[in-house]
């Protein structure tokens, strides 16, 4: 009976008519943290039922294209209605294997093209329920300096603050670009990084399995050994994980700088510094 009811709710949810007051993700999870639950349990508050309503809201709001098995964003409800127990279960057993995503080019204003991963609906869909849950673990430790893919910032706040460094007097910057660094991820460096605060194991598991889950083009299957693929909602989590280490040690040397994603600026006095930044 309760698994009906649990079908029923969902189905009322993808129609818009579930019940008004439906505490938001954002509450939940703080509520949860309050609880001091334990960390190696992480894995069924991913599962959870609020959880999986709130990241099926935002995959079906940020819409986007299928992976490689075809699924539309507008078929996700059903597939849920019959399938949610099977995937639920092999994610809480740490069996649920991702799909391969989708590779797409994207045309960049400054030339050449920018490589996105697109992985399925429903994979779109566990990596927002993982990122509804790390996000309120990492995100609170991560430098005020950085406003790239994080809630409540924006790059307008990055560039106020950068206006703030020059009219302050510090007029020369050390432009710092990360070539490539999306598809340069040490997949063992950013494991260890996440096993430091992440001790369910399943969910190292599941992201080291989509961090390897290898990319389809044009019909042909690619291995991925580095690397995490732009197109999921995870992997802006991921990359500042490791971006976070820069962040922390240019503030241990005290340096005025604005983080967006792989792109910094570092904000000095004179030349003599910048030159300084710069070897190091």
């Amino acid at each position: 009976m309760r698994q009906k009811s649990g079908q029923l709710e969902l189905a009322l949810e993808y129609r818009g008519e579930a019940p008004n007051g439906r505490r938001s993700v954002e509450a939940l999870t703080a509520a949860k943290g309050n609880e001091r639950s334990s960390n190696d349990h992480l894995m069924e508050r991913v599962v959870a039922g609020e959880n999986l309503h709130a990241a099926v809201r935002r995959v079906r709001q940020n819409k986007g294209g299928p992976g490689i098995d075809g699924m539309s964003v507008e078929e996700l409800p059903r597939y849920l209605m019959e399938k949610w127990s099977r995937v639920r279960d092999e994610l809480l057993s740490g069996t649920y294997q991702p799909q391969k995503v989708r590779r797409v080019e994207i045309p960049k204003a400054s030339g050449g093209v920018r490589q996105l991963g697109i992985p399925t609906v429903v994979d779109r869909m566990i990596q927002q329920m993982l990122l509804n849950v790390l996000q309120p673990m990492f995100d609170p430790t991560f430098s005020e300096h950085s406003y790239g893919f994080r809630p409540g910032r924006s790059a307008h706040q990055a560039v106020v603050e950068a206006q703030g460094y020059v009219q302050s007097g510090r007029r020369w910057v050390v432009d710092v670009d990360l070539e490539k660094f999306f598809d340069r991820v040490n997949h063992d460096i950013l494991m260890n990084r996440l096993a430091r605060r992440i001790k369910d194991k399943r969910i190292l598991g599941l992201i080291r399995r989509y961090l390897e889950a290898g990319v389809m083009a044009q019909g042909i299957v690619i291995e991925r050994f580095e690397g995490t693929p732009q197109g999921g909602p995870l992997s802006p989590l991921l990359a500042n994980v490791l971006l976070d280490e820069v962040d922390k040690e240019l503030e241990k040397r005290g340096h005025a700088f604005v983080r967006y994603a792989d792109d910094g600026n570092v904000y000095v006095r004179s030349e003599r510094a910048a030159q300084d930044v710069m070897a190091t």
